[in-house]
């Protein structure tokens, strides 16, 4: 049973949400503020978080952006911060999608469905690590130990980012367009959003490095295309690039 973290500092909305989710077959625990949650985590480490951004002991971005130095699980934004400026900042930060209140409780249980659907996908089709080079530049991929270094060192990514990733590597050499990666990776394709895709890559290429932009090329006016050529022999549906 997936167990999932709710913090939230109103007791009704995180009462309502617990129950649905409960009822949905999922494991819920709430928290009232960032200390109680933060106590758990040393704990227990939840599968999924549901995180508003207001409380009395510090911001849910604030947060988010600590917490994702030290842990890779999922987390949903639940919040009345409903700006367009917060929706980016909060994917930005790592958050894996962001639900504005007032909200359906039957699409957010939809909405975290969807979330561990393509998590668990990710895993069930993984056919093994895979190695890509780049001119002399190495890159290793693999989903199952969550390890990805690029020329020996490894690159933190956020669970948004891995699946960002691991659409690219699997279509290496294949256009990609802003909208695809939306639809496979966050489950919607609202063209408003197209900007959180780009944010992403530029989180993903600064962690790469000076290589980044090489690595995950721009086709400017379509959206991106992974530049390594597999060199490890394994299946993916992709064409290596051709020098």
């Amino acid at each position: 049973m997936k167990m999932i973290y709710v913090v939230d500092s109103i007791t009704e909305d995180r009462e309502g949400v617990k129950q649905y989710l409960e009822l949905s077959g999922y494991e819920v625990q709430v928290f009232e503020d960032l200390h109680a949650v933060q106590v758990a985590i040393g704990r227990q480490v939840p599968d999924l978080m549901l995180l508003e951004v207001q409380f009395s002991d510090g911001d849910g971005f604030s947060y988010l952006k600590k917490l994702k130095q030290t842990h890779s699980f999922p987390v949903i934004f639940v919040t009345g911060r409903v700006a367009e400026s917060d929706r980016i900042l909060g994917f930005e930060l790592g958050a894996d999608d962001y639900v504005c209140k007032p909200f359906s409780s039957k699409e957010l249980v939809l909405r975290v469905h969807a979330l561990f659907r393509r998590i668990d996908a990710s895993v069930s089709t993984y056919q093994g690590g895979s190695t890509w080079t780049l001119g002399n530049s190495v890159l290793r991929f693999d989903e199952v130990s969550h390890l990805f270094t690029l020329d020996g060192d490894q690159v933190p990514l956020t669970a948004a980012e891995w699946r960002i990733m691991s659409y690219l590597v699997s279509n290496s050499g294949i256009l990609i367009t802003r909208s695809q990666i939306l639809e496979h990776c966050f489950d919607y394709s609202f063209e408003s959003y197209d900007r959180i895709v780009d944010t992403h890559v530029k989180n993903m290429r600064a962690k790469m490095g000076p290589l980044g932009a090489q690595w995950i090329e721009t086709v400017r006016g379509y959206g991106y295309r992974f530049a390594g050529k597999n060199t490890s022999n394994l299946p993916h549906s992709g064409n290596d690039t051709q020098e």
